[in-house]
């Protein structure tokens, strides 16, 4: 026998699994209502900041939820200056091996049930979004996009994959905003090919919903704009950052910053004074959102048998208690500035 012969296991179709967990009248024009604000937001129709903020990783849908209930009180104090979005990520990019996320492996024990990750992420979805929370993901494996594009009211191609056909053409069917990152080395050129390639209508080979080769036929993408996300070489969110890249590209789209990764040094508490400098500086780089990698507890740990609640198993994260004062300050320092603003027209 030939042992590298790979094992097949049949899975639902995503109509299968829509139908099984259906998104509801009420909470698909919740969603569109959301996708509408965040494109507002990133054409400066709408003068708030998005904040796309949550755990780098979905691992426990228990704790998700705490954190989501928080986000959501948070979001109430904070409307008139920011947008937040729940960062609801299900799957991970891997530079070798390691966990590849709550869709592949939602019982932490290796064994790869995606059938069952399959429903307990789109039921974990389902249940955020009653809660009112807007979500996003990052658009990883194509397979897996169709099974939950009904959801999402904003997506990311991560730095690893902005250069991928596939992923531009993908994105280019999605109806929502997508955000492409600058390249690990900062290489700023793949993303900004990258939306150019996702605005544009597109012809290719994708799954249907009831799971059979087909010819997709997109429009193009409704928003796709630049994330810088710093490289491994240091930061690239400040003024003279953007500034530079708006002068060497004066077609360069919205950006948002990351401020996690390069960007902080992949230290998740310099989060922090990244984002405070962001909204120090926003009057001169005009960005229309940030990204924060956050949860109920500072950092990270190992998947083990004893882990901590609430905390992160891949990157990183600010505790919750860390967030929302950073939140509340920066919706505190925009008030401000708008104030000024009106007083000094």
């Amino acid at each position: 026998m030939n042992q590298c012969q790979p094992i097949t296991q049949h899975l639902s179709t995503p109509q299968q699994l829509k139908q099984n967990l259906p998104l509801d009248f009420n909470a698909a024009e919740q969603i569109s209502t959301q996708r509408r604000i965040v494109q507002e937001i990133l054409t400066g129709q709408d003068p708030r900041l998005l904040v796309i903020v949550g755990p780098c990783s979905i691992h426990d849908p228990i704790a998700a939820l705490e954190y989501a209930e928080k986000l959501h009180t948070l979001q109430q104090h904070v409307q008139d200056d920011l947008f937040i979005v729940m960062r609801a990520y299900i799957e991970k990019p891997r530079t070798t091996i390691g966990w590849k996320g709550f869709l592949y492996d939602p019982d932490l024990d290796g064994q790869a049930n995606l059938q069952k990750g399959l429903e307990q992420s789109r039921h974990l979805y389902l249940q955020l979004i009653k809660m009112g929370l807007p979500i996003a993901s990052e658009i990883l494996n194509p397979m897996v996009t169709g099974y939950f594009d009904d959801l999402l009211a904003w997506g990311a191609i991560g730095a690893r994959t902005s250069e991928s056909q596939t992923h531009r053409e993908i994105s280019s069917g999605l109806n929502f905003p997508i955000g492409f990152k600058n390249g690990t080395d900062g290489a700023i050129q793949i993303a900004l090919d990258a939306i150019l390639t996702a605005q544009n209508a597109h012809q290719f080979f994708a799954m249907s919903q009831i799971g059979l080769p087909s010819i997709l036929q997109t429009q193009g993408n409704p928003q796709p704009h630049l994330i810088l996300r710093g490289s491994n070489t240091g930061p690239n969110f400040d003024v003279q950052h953007v500034s530079e890249i708006k002068k060497h590209h004066p077609d360069c789209p919205t950006i948002i910053i990351d401020c996690s990764h390069g960007n902080s040094q992949k230290d998740p508490l310099k989060q922090q004074s990244v984002l405070d400098q962001i909204i120090a500086e926003r009057h001169q780089t005009e960005i229309k959102g940030v990204m924060l990698e956050s949860f109920l507890i500072d950092g990270q740990q190992k998947i083990s048998e004893t882990m901590n609640y609430g905390q992160s198993v891949t990157d990183g994260c600010l505790g919750w208690e860390k967030t929302e004062k950073l939140l509340l300050r920066a919706a505190q320092h925009l008030q401000q500035h708008k104030h000024a603003e009106l007083m000094n027209p």
